[in-house]
């Protein structure tokens, strides 16, 4: 317990830097994979291109190389941000992928008919998926999508490498001072629990009351 009372500010900055990357990345990985699963999807075919290109290059790239390019690659263009934004646009970018294929799946179960009569009433494209497709696939995919978030807050973790506060960085100020590193450990890892029951719960909430009845 000496290493948590002792070192509760340094594990509570640490834990809210985590905090704020998992929910800044998700908000945008979710709006992103809205966008590319849109584009999947889409009747122009240079529409479909652009997402299936998204999707392929993102989800083979491992994340930290991401991280490298972003926060490397983007200020030799002239772009110069704060470590914690770079961070935040690599892991949204990166798990938007995944939110897309998501979304795709989910998409793919609502009958095709229900689109037709959609575009047949004069809906246009964006208007049949935003009431008609939309709504009911988000049905179906709540839990792999609270999952694909739950992946993302540990794979925040890679961020402090890059000189960005949250919870896994704080072991090297702790080693420094010289506490156990098994218990650093530990508590980190209970920072990280404390993080992802919270998500699970919040989404075990909306399945309840949105999801399908299995």
């Amino acid at each position: 317990m000496d290493v948590l009372t002792e070192n509760f500010s340094l594990y509570g900055e640490g834990f809210l830097g985590t905090v704020e990357l998992t929910v800044y990345a998700s908000l945008l990985a979710l709006a992103l994979g809205f966008l590319m699963a849109s584009c999947r999807v889409a009747p122009v075919r240079s529409l479909r291109a652009v997402g299936t290109v998204w999707v392929t290059v993102l989800r083979n790239t491992p994340l930290t190389l991401l991280f490298f390019a972003v926060l490397l690659g983007l200020p030799r263009f002239g772009l110069v941000l704060p470590f914690q934004l770079f961070a935040v646009l690599a892991l949204g970018c990166y798990t938007s992928a995944f939110i897309c294929e998501v979304l795709r799946s989910g998409i793919s179960t609502v009958p095709k008919g229900q689109g037709e009569a959609a575009r047949g009433l004069g809906m246009t494209f964006g208007q049949t998926l935003g009431a008609v497709i939309l709504p009911q696939a988000f049905r179906t995919v709540i839990p792999p999508i609270g999952s694909t978030l739950i992946a993302l807050a540990k794979n925040s973790a890679i961020a402090g490498a890059f000189s960005v506060t949250e919870l896994l960085g704080t072991y090297r100020t702790l080693n420094e001072r010289g506490f156990s590193i098994i218990w650093t450990f530990v508590w980190i890892a209970v920072g990280y629990l404390v993080i992802t029951l919270a998500i699970s719960a919040l989404f075990n909430v909306l399945e309840k009351r949105w999801g399908l009845v299995r």
